[in-house]
């Protein structure tokens, strides 16, 4: 089951969560912290989040920049922390076989960052934030990481008032291609992933979903380059159901990755919180199953335990619980592809379109014309019950 699962435990969450929220200050005190933003206290949590991911079963982890190694006052000095803590983590990957699913660069937190990075309007910014993303992708490639992750939390506006949209869609897509470059030039063969999400922090962020990621690739000739990591907490954010990202994505074959969490419908905001209902982890990995695996995307528990929370134990109790809700998900999905009830069904609604006209439209082969004398032919088209009642019931009678 590993092969198609591919847990991976995200590294801010997990060991950075403090249980601080908009409403008050943090409420878990961590026995391995020592209240400092220290290298060295750095250096040691990493240790402790490696002992974790061991004892866990774990096999992959994912981790910010500026997760794993404070900032410095420079940019030379937070690159020389980042490469003590990388330093540190690359010797545990050996000891423990655990690998890095993926790396990215925290290009949200920081108050130079507040106007956008690749999007901002100073070319001072864009700059030193292609220069971190720079370094970001190359201690990636160090640790063997197996993908790259971009999230433009900034990437976006408050108000359209001071706001050149297409020159900061323009400005992205040319900080896209410098990423490229570089990536061809060091020789890291990682996939690429751009992860959507509507807003939080930003009012209105350019990866909106994923039909807006897709067609900004399209548009400025990037497809080939990138893939997409779909976080459904982002997704619900957008006003669509759960699942609706992972099959769009997966559908157009771009699902690379899945950054595995929910939220929670009665609060306005990402809550993150770790994935518990088999439903709609049977969905997700539904479309990863037909598409034959993720790799070398994987299931990121992008999760933290709950502020109230606040025992080690809730650390192992919440990842444990998230890896048997896709374990019992993909038991479902092979369950539901191996009957085929549900797709057959599916099939059967759409069986007008194999016949020979139908063939033609989709070929561009047909006209306005040929459509309205078959129409004019046939008469009033039959009303077709969509049955999703059916649907909704054969589905539940199939999840275990």
């Amino acid at each position: 089951m590993k092969e198609w699962l591919r847990f991976s435990v995200c590294y801010w969450h997990t060991f950075r969560g403090t249980g601080a929220d908009m409403f008050g200050s943090s409420t878990i005190r961590r026995p391995w912290e020592d209240g400092t933003e220290s290298v060295e206290n750095a250096e040691h949590r990493m240790r402790v989040a490696f002992e974790f991911m061991k004892r866990l079963g774990v096999e992959y982890y994912t981790f910010h920049d500026r997760d794993v190694a404070p900032e410095g006052e420079t940019l030379s000095e937070s690159n020389a922390n980042l490469d003590r803590v990388v330093a540190v983590a690359h010797e545990l990957q050996k000891e423990t076989g655990i690998k890095l699913l993926w790396g990215t660069a925290n290009l949200f937190s920081h108050p130079r960052y507040m106007n956008g990075a690749a999007t901002n309007p100073s070319l001072d910014v864009f700059a030193y934030a292609a220069a971190q993303v720079k370094k970001a992708i190359e201690v990636t490639h160090l640790l063997g990481g197996e993908n790259y992750v971009f999230w433009g939390g900034r990437e976006g506006y408050q108000s359209i008032l001071n706001t050149n949209i297409k020159s900061e869609l323009d400005h992205l897509a040319a900080f896209f291609r410098l990423a490229i470059d570089h990536k061809t030039k060091i020789g890291f063969h990682g996939q690429f992933l751009i992860e959507p999400k509507p807003r939080e922090p930003t009012k209105h962020q350019y990866d909106y979903d994923a039909q807006t990621v897709i067609g900004f690739l399209k548009t400025y000739d990037l497809d080939k380059h990138f893939k997409l990591n779909i976080e459904p907490n982002h997704t619900t954010l957008a006003g669509h159901d759960y699942e609706h990202d992972i099959e769009v994505s997966s559908r157009y074959g771009f699902l690379g990755s899945v950054d595995s969490n929910t939220g929670d419908t009665m609060l306005g905001w990402d809550t993150d919180q770790f994935p518990m209902d088999v439903k709609k982890a049977t969905l997700v990995m539904k479309a990863v199953v037909r598409q034959g695996g993720i790799a070398p995307g994987g299931l990121n528990f992008d999760s933290k335990v709950r502020r109230e929370s606040t025992d080690v134990e809730d650390m192992f109790i919440s990842h444990i619980g998230a890896m048997d809700t896709f374990a019992r998900g993909l038991i479902n999905a092979v369950n539901l592809i191996e009957k085929g009830t549900l797709e057959n069904l599916v099939k059967e609604r759409y069986e007008s379109w194999s016949t020979p006209l139908g063939v033609n439209i989709e070929k561009g082969l047909s006209s306005f014309e040929e459509l309205e004398k078959y129409s004019l032919e046939k008469g009033e088209p039959k009303l077709i019950s969509g049955k999703q009642e059916k649907f909704e019931l054969l589905f539940n009678s199939l999840i275990k």
